[in-house]
């Protein structure tokens, strides 16, 4: 069995365990292997998502094909596909870790990945706060989450964009306040400067 490494349609590279078989199955009479496969699962999830910005993930995304995620939970060159028990588990796992959250709450078939920790969101909405003058101004979440100009926050689900504000507010770099639309935010300069 000879594993390489692949380039997908959309330039990600996979890892070469991917082209594996016992990669796509649930090895749960083989606790290390298991341990070892979910590991690099949850590797390759998250930096898939981060190569696509992708912020969701479904057990549904192994049930079905023709979704976003159909490069990554499917090989068909091996003619390989992640049982969705085994998504189950790996979502489980990246919850577990704090690598994700269900999203909503009380459930547990998606999740929200933290491909980005919300602390490095946290740090990336302040750097573009301040580097397009928007301190000491009100925005509203939809002014950040679907800017004019794309921006690394672009279509950054509004659970996760409170987060990030919410460690903001921790250190007074952020303050939430509300709006006649709903929620908004101002920013603060660092104090110090």
């Amino acid at each position: 069995m000879h594993a390489s490494t692949f380039t997908t349609t959309s330039g990600f590279l996979l890892p070469s365990v991917h082209s594996l078989p016992p990669f796509f199955t649930l090895q749960a009479a083989c606790p290390p292997a298991l341990a070892k496969f979910t590991d690099d699962w949850i590797k390759t999830i998250l930096a898939y998502a981060r190569h696509r910005q992708l912020f969701f993930l479904k057990v549904e995304d192994a049930e079905t094909t023709g979704n976003e995620w159909d490069e990554v939970l499917k090989n068909e060159r091996i003619n390989r596909k992640l049982p969705p028990p085994f998504l189950e588990h790996i979502i489980s796992t990246m919850v577990t870790r704090n690598l994700a959250v269900y999203e909503p709450a009380k459930q547990t078939r998606t999740v929200l990945l933290h491909w980005r920790l919300p602390q490095e969101w946290a740090d990336t909405l302040h750097q573009w706060a301040t580097d397009t003058g928007h301190l000491n101004t009100i925005l509203t979440f939809y002014e950040i989450t679907d800017p004019p100009v794309d921006s690394p926050l672009t279509g950054i689900p509004v659970p996760l964009l409170r987060h990030a504000i919410q460690e903001l507010a921790k250190t007074n770099l952020a303050q939430i306040i509300s709006i006649a639309d709903g929620e908004g935010v101002r920013f603060f300069a660092p104090s110090g400067r």
